[in-house]
């Protein structure tokens, strides 16, 4: 029955973009409907222009962040944002779900070294200035080197 609903349909399909499954978690999803636009050449060809895209939703950010504290737009804006970098790592032809996870890993990592050398130095990062919490992460990431 679901197998005969499916078939119905993709026989009534009025966009590309439908059975694009709303439940997907929105990097996901970001990526997939990207890809179903860019398979009828709704797509840059050049990865210049999505960078491009991207410095224009960062200062249409910037616009907004002046306004002051969060707004809808401002929301709005992000999420334009995050949209842009999913196209520029599609364009790349790397997996955004891999690279988010790998980023992530990775600043866990480097924060809990970072709280190992504070704690070592009998501080806590929350009593801390920025500056001397960024010389810190500074030496963590030599470490790595």
């Amino acid at each position: 029955q679901e197998r005969n609903a499916r078939a119905e349909k993709s026989v009534n399909k009025v966009s590309t973009l439908d059975g694009v499954a709303l439940a997907l978690p929105s990097l996901m999803r970001a990526e997939k409907l990207q890809k179903r636009a860019a398979s009828v050449g709704f797509d840059w060809r050049l990865t210049a222009r999505v960078v491009e895209k991207i410095s224009e939703e960062l200062t249409e950010i910037a616009e907004e962040d002046c306004v002051g504290g969060p707004t809808d737009s401002l929301r709005l804006e992000c999420g334009d944002f995050l949209f842009a970098c999913v196209n520029l790592v599609r364009h790349l032809k790397i997996d955004p779900e891999a690279a988010l996870r790998e980023a992530n890993s990775k600043f866990e990592n480097r924060f809990r070294r970072l709280e190992e050398i504070v704690g070592s130095e009998k501080q806590k990062p929350e009593d801390m200035p920025l500056s001397e919490l960024e010389n810190v992460w500074s030496r963590v990431k030599a470490e790595e080197a």
